[in-house]
């Protein structure tokens, strides 16, 4: 695979770009049309790597991609993976065009990158399925059936891929579902994700009077919903570091000695963390480390807060409403509908009465575990501790791709999760960016999962 990348690079770099450019930004209706023009050069990919045939399917939402490849195999491996992005906003604070890609030195270390919104997550980690599935065709080593899904709506949590998927569940049968979608613990020590978080996303807010006041007026005899909001939002987390949901731990299974133990072997060099954050301390929940802090417990989190006035200069005027949305990420078996209803009771409980309080759904999904003892972890285990030269950890990833449940539970099929970022690509957040020789090592260790598996 190595000799295939070097003599092939300046084509796949090509089109790899190619995806990196077009704007597929699933959140905005701005962008609709970009999100079909992504899928259609995905197909294009697809079929000139070697697919028997490769589509466009539409759905609800934004458009599915589907190709196959059979070989009349006994075993199918079903490849996931989504052409959507973030928005790259605050555009002000990338140093590049977020979707003009560009090989770069990065400022750290030196090592070159591709920089743009996607390189990482998910069209550079897509991509290196394709890439190894056209090695292997090409040299004559595929073994098994290939099956691939590429959907445009993940990062707005996937509404309209279960319904798709139990359609057309019988198209989408395999024997694994292969994902590259996540990081890695480091770059010292490879990792293979186990499971990860689900998620519980709402909206809130809070309304006071009818009209936004005269501070000087009104300032100290009615309630400020801000501060009202603030109150509120304070009293979720008591200072153990635990949310005070009644019943949102009531689901959450505790880890034996032994697998905390087994999690642990991940390295983890908290100064290293700390500097890397520009943060003196962390925090969290009491008794547990880092690591499992973001892996194995769940979290409540504000994603964002506002209200009245923030533009320059002063303007003396108590706001009428404050808004404020809220992230739980939840372990299994925990389920985001559960915890989305109990969290909306007790909000709506706490709210004083000199306030109305509004809570919206936005999105949600479970998390899940899968086995390190099947056939395909160790295949993966081993391709990737031939790539590194060293075995990787079993970890559990804190982020939420909540379609993966669903399908695990639809078409009954457990996911694997091979992910080769790492945090320095800084996803969701400007300057988005890939290291090559992650790439490179991506497509290597997917290429011989398919030799061990």
């Amino acid at each position: 695979m190595k000799t295939y990348i070097k003599e092939n690079w300046p084509r796949m770099q090509e089109e790899l770009f190619s995806l990196l450019r077009i704007p597929s930004v699933s959140a905005k209706k701005e962008h609709r049309q970009d999100m079909y023009r992504c899928a259609e050069r995905l197909v294009e990919l697809l079929l000139e790597a070697g697919a028997d045939e490769a589509g466009v399917y539409e759905t609800a939402g934004h458009p599915v991609v589907f190709g196959r490849k059979d070989i009349g195999a006994p075993q199918t491996v079903l490849v996931y993976g989504h052409y959507d992005v973030q928005p790259p906003e605050p555009l002000e604070k990338w140093r590049t065009d977020p979707f003009e890609p560009v090989i770069a030195k990065d400022p750290a270390t030196g090592e070159e990158a591709i920089y743009a919104r996607g390189a990482n997550d998910d069209k550079g980690q897509l991509f290196m399925h394709l890439k190894a599935f056209e090695f292997l065709l090409r040299s004559g080593k595929l073994r098994h059936n290939v099956k691939f899904i590429f959907e445009g709506e993940e990062e707005i949590g996937s509404p309209s891929l279960p319904a798709w998927v139990q359609e057309h569940k019988d198209m989408l049968k395999a024997d694994v579902i292969l994902v590259s979608d996540t990081t890695m613990i480091s770059d010292k020590v490879p990792s293979i994700n186990c499971g990860m978080r689900g998620l519980a996303y709402l909206e809130v807010k809070v309304t006071g009077p009818n009209k936004d006041l005269h501070s000087g007026h009104y300032g100290g005899a009615v309630a400020n919903p801000i501060q009202v909001l603030c109150e509120m939002i304070a009293s979720l987390i008591n200072k153990d570091g635990r949310v005070t949901v009644p019943g949102f731990y009531d689901d959450v299974v505790e880890l034996s000695a032994d697998d905390r133990a087994m999690l642990a072997r991940a390295p983890f060099d908290m100064d290293e963390y700390k500097a890397f954050l520009d943060i003196d301390e962390v925090r969290g929940e009491k008794g547990y480390t880092t690591m499992e802090r973001t892996g194995i417990r769940p979290c409540l989190d504000v994603c964002g807060i506002w209200g009245g006035y923030t533009g320059e200069g002063a303007k003396t005027v108590l706001p009428s409403v404050a808004h404020a949305k809220i992230s739980m990420r939840l372990v299994p078996w925990q389920t985001s509908e559960d915890i989305t209803e109990k969290f909306e009771k007790h909000f709506l409980r706490i709210a004083p009465k000199c306030v109305k309080v509004e809570v919206k759904r936005c999105e949600g999904g479970n998390g899940f575990l899968i086995p390190i003892t099947s056939a395909a972890y160790r295949a993966a285990s081993r391709a990737m501790g031939e790539v590194y030269g060293i075995e990787p950890v079993p970890s559990r990833g804190g982020g939420s791709i909540a379609i993966l449940a669903d399908m695990q539970r639809i078409l009954g099929t457990d996911p694997l999760l091979m992910g080769f970022g790492l945090e320095r690509d800084t996803i969701h957040s400007p300057n988005e960016s890939y290291l090559l020789r992650q790439l490179f090592a991506g497509m290597e260790s997917i290429a011989l999962f398919y030799q061990y598996y």
